[in-house]
């Protein structure tokens, strides 16, 4: 099943319950925009490509959601409720894209009825194209994987984080399908566990050879040979790096992702970044982009259960950013591209392998 979808039955939006993996596997039905973002904040759903959908699916849930009678004021309505949708998490770039194709088609609509066919028909279409580029990436991935490597992941970047198939679990798949003998070793992913709560379930269910580390593991384990790639999804690429990070490129993704990278470097294990085009964002320099700062409750507590002073101060960023000279291999739909030199490519599809 996708991970998120539209629901005919109640005009809502249907989505995997992630905070009851590996627990329970159940669906939630969002009904109105504030449960939809109360989701997509508490992390119901998540991932770049699934929130890209959310984003999209949540402009159709807010045009059923007003009583209105004309066009305009509904229209009106809805916009205030999508840059309520867009803002709810800040740093993946494809939650405010969903959200702008989805209200962009909809103002195409003359009449109410088909402002809230277009807005659904929009949201429908980015999600099947979601899947369609997953699998593109997972196929273009699995041409730099050799027959029995070792592939270490951090985070969920698979079907769960998309509508369908995943980006860098999608290598992982669609290399298997390729006939290569692949196993994944996968960082537990603190404070929120992605990786053990979520990954882990996913792999085991395709039946992958599957290791869970501590995510302080990863290090060792590059050290004595036992990892052959570093794959890694992407909440948002930046081709403008700005005054930190000067004319190369950055990938954001799930804290943590830098210190592999820097891992990975260190060790000459190959650094693969695999992500949509949506996800590269070709306007915004690194200096605009907003690193996502998250409950302290989520290190202060382990699943309701205290785990330090009750004030003690916290920083909790939810993502880092990854400069591209540590990366190996950026893979889209479009293929593999080798940042720096050619990553301004990305943005005008040519691949260069």
């Amino acid at each position: 099943m996708r991970t998120i979808s539209w629901d005919e039955d109640c005009n809502c939006i249907e989505m995997v319950d992630q905070t009851k993996l590996p627990g329970e596997f159940t669906t939630y039905q969002a009904e109105t925009v504030d449960e939809l973002i109360e989701s997509i904040q508490m992390l119901r759903v998540r991932g770049a490509p699934a929130l890209g959908a959310a984003g999209a699916y949540g402009v159709a849930l807010a045009t059923r959601q007003h009583q209105l009678k004309q066009a305009e004021s509904l229209l009106t309505a809805v916009k205030a409720d999508a840059q309520r949708i867009a803002s709810a998490r800040p740093t993946a770039v494809n939650l405010e894209r969903g959200v702008s194709k989805a209200f962009d088609e909809a103002q195409l609509g003359m009449t109410v009825e088909e402002v809230r066919e277009t807005a659904l028909s929009a949201a429908e279409d980015l999600a099947d194209r979601d899947v369609e580029r997953n699998k593109q990436i997972g196929d273009e991935g699995a041409k730099l994987l050799g027959d029995q490597d070792t592939v270490m992941t951090h985070c969920n970047a698979g079907a769960l984080a998309t509508v369908d198939w995943g980006t860098a679990l999608g290598v992982v798949y669609s290399a298997r399908e390729a006939g290569k003998e692949i196993d994944v070793v996968v960082n537990e992913t603190r404070p929120l566990n992605q990786g053990s709560r979520i990954s882990t379930v996913e792999l085991m269910e395709r039946d992958v050879p599957t290791t869970l580390i501590p995510d302080n593991a990863s290090g060792l384990l590059m050290q004595e040979g036992e990892v052959d790639a570093v794959v890694v999804g992407a909440d948002r690429v930046v081709l403008d790096g700005g005054d930190q990070f000067g004319d190369q490129g950055v990938v954001y993704n799930k804290v943590g992702t830098y210190k592999q990278a820097v891992l990975a470097d260190r060790h000459d294990v190959p650094f693969i970044v695999a992500a949509p085009t949506s996800t590269v964002d070709a306007n915004t320099s690194a200096d605009r982009v907003k690193i996502e700062e998250r409950d302290p409750v989520e290190l202060r507590e382990i699943y309701g259960s205290q785990n330090a002073p009750a004030d003690v101060p916290v920083r909790n960023p939810a993502f880092d950013a990854t400069p591209m000279e540590l990366v190996d291999y950026l893979v889209t739909e479009d293929g593999a591209f080798e940042p720096p030199i050619e990553l301004r490519d990305v943005a005008e599809n040519r691949p260069r392998h």
